[in-house]
């Protein structure tokens, strides 16, 4: 195997399919820790202890490299992850840097110091425990300043999706739209910072007007990930097979993702 993709639940598909698309020849695994999510309203100890458990597996699995593609484990766990647990040929990546990184113009690993940028005013919907972390906010700071930033943790979005009941996931994101925009009246853009919030993004469109970039993360991760293998082909494995892993139930994991992808996805137990 080469490249693991992980995501508290079904959200990550996102991110899995863009990937796919952009590096078609690239087998990947892919974990949704279905029987514990949500993540976003667990404690970072919680989350720290569960993405770690996932990652191992996916070692186990043949994935050198993981993507994160979960930003509530990317914005609680990753930097702990990084400091002290991940051995050094391993590579653990998050999926805030490719977002700000479109957000703030800059190319792909530019690490020089901050400056203003065009965009002044952001809005950023996350899980609570993303908004907590305030990990959007130091990662921005690396890469710009004189940027605000209102965070409007969106609470009942993940769970709607995961049942499949979109109803009630369009209410609730026309809600937290209504509530962010009470705080800051005239966004310039808005972050999409989970990876469940694409399949909502027309209604986040909608809801914030015309006038307001909205950023998703899927196509910017895997582009991403693409420089990413190109500057360090040797993260590429000799696998040929994809492979998709659930801590839920099977059948019913399968049928919802194939639902989202509109294309036959089947997942086997973790």
């Amino acid at each position: 195997m080469a490249v693991g993709i992980f995501d508290s639940g079904l959200g990550g598909l996102t991110v899995w399919n863009a990937v796919h698309k952009r590096l078609p020849d690239v087998p990947l695994v892919y974990f949704g820790d279905n029987a514990h999510a949500p993540y976003g309203v667990r404690d970072a100890d919680d989350i720290f202890n569960l993405t770690t458990a996932a990652v191992e597996r996916m070692w186990d699995a043949g994935c050198d490299l993981v993507i994160l593609a979960c930003n509530t484990a990317s914005a609680a766990a990753l930097r702990r992850m990084q400091e002290s647990w991940i051995p050094r040929e391993k590579r653990v990546l998050g999926v805030f840097v490719p977002l700000i990184e479109a957000l703030t113009e800059r190319k792909w690993g530019d690490n020089s110091p901050p400056r203003e940028v065009a965009v002044k005013h952001v809005a950023l919907f996350a899980t609570p425990a993303t908004v907590a972390s305030r990990a959007f906010q130091r990662e921005l700071a690396f890469r710009a300043i004189g940027v605000d930033v209102e965070a409007q943790a969106c609470g009942g979005v993940v769970d709607a999706i995961e049942e499949g009941d979109l109803i009630l996931a369009e209410a609730l994101v026309r809600s937290h739209v209504d509530a962010l925009k009470r705080k800051m009246p005239h966004p310039e853009a808005a972050i999409l910072g989970c990876t469940h919030y694409p399949l909502m993004q027309d209604v986040f469109q909608d809801a914030l007007g015309a006038n307001v970039d909205v950023y998703s993360q899927a196509n910017l991760v895997a582009e991403s990930l693409a420089d990413y293998l190109q500057r360090h082909p040797k993260m590429i494995g000799p696998g040929t097979e994809s492979l998709f892993l659930t801590t839920g139930d099977p059948r019913k994991v399968s049928a919802r993702a194939t639902q989202f992808l509109r294309s036959k996805i089947e997942f086997q137990s973790a």
